[in-house]
């Protein structure tokens, strides 16, 4: 389990493709210290395994075929960044929300906007997932854990506001109108849903 706060940004160095997927390696420094064979790691909201790694330099994962179909991963490149969190120790702070790194789907950018010191990105949210999304309630996107802002569940269009710490640690910096972003919603709305479902069936 993640919280959604980014520790840093890595870099994809090396790209592999086999059979069954998509190999990446990883740069980073303070994510890659302390690892562990098999330990998971939030890959911009994607929760990955690590297989190899060189200690405060990089990180090995492997992508199967469904994880590449339903994420953008496989279709970055050598020198391209990602936001990474190593996943919540038992005695850790809690300071965003409950993410399973399991993404529900890619979202869009859709608008970003500049106020002041702050940002404001728009996103097209696939047909569907706005049932899930409450304003002022909690959203993961590219692994950042977000407070809705703004919702027009109508058009599936959420706003989001940017701080700038987070603007600048996160690859929310490197993102322009019509790029894609890993979307999870918040997990307590789908076990509701599913909840109310099985009372009324």
């Amino acid at each position: 389990m993640f919280t959604g706060i980014v520790e840093e940004t890595g870099e994809i160095v090396a790209r592999e493709r086999t059979e069954d997927g998509l190999r990446l390696r990883i740069g980073a420094d303070e994510v890659a210290t302390g690892l562990e064979h098999g330990q998971s790691i939030s890959v911009s909201g994607v929760c990955l395994t690590v297989e190899r790694f060189e200690e405060e330099s990089w990180f090995e994962v492997f992508l199967a075929t469904e994880t590449v179909e339903r994420t953008y991963l496989g279709d970055l490149e050598e020198g391209d960044v990602v936001n990474l969190e190593r996943a919540m120790p038992a005695d850790g702070r809690f300071d965003g929300h409950v993410v399973q790194g399991h993404v529900d789907a890619v979202a869009t950018v859709s608008t970003i906007e500049s106020v002041d010191e702050d940002w404001f990105f728009e996103f097209d949210l696939p047909e569907g997932y706005g049932r899930y999304v409450v304003e002022k309630g909690s959203i993961t996107l590219d692994g950042i854990s977000l407070t809705v802002a703004d919702l027009d569940a109508a058009d599936g269009r959420v706003t989001v506001a940017i701080i700038p710490t987070t603007y600048e640690l996160t690859t929310l910096s490197e993102k322009d109108v019509g790029d894609p972003v890993h979307l999870e919603v918040d997990v307590l709305a789908k076990y509701v849903e599913r909840l109310l479902e099985a009372r009324f069936e």
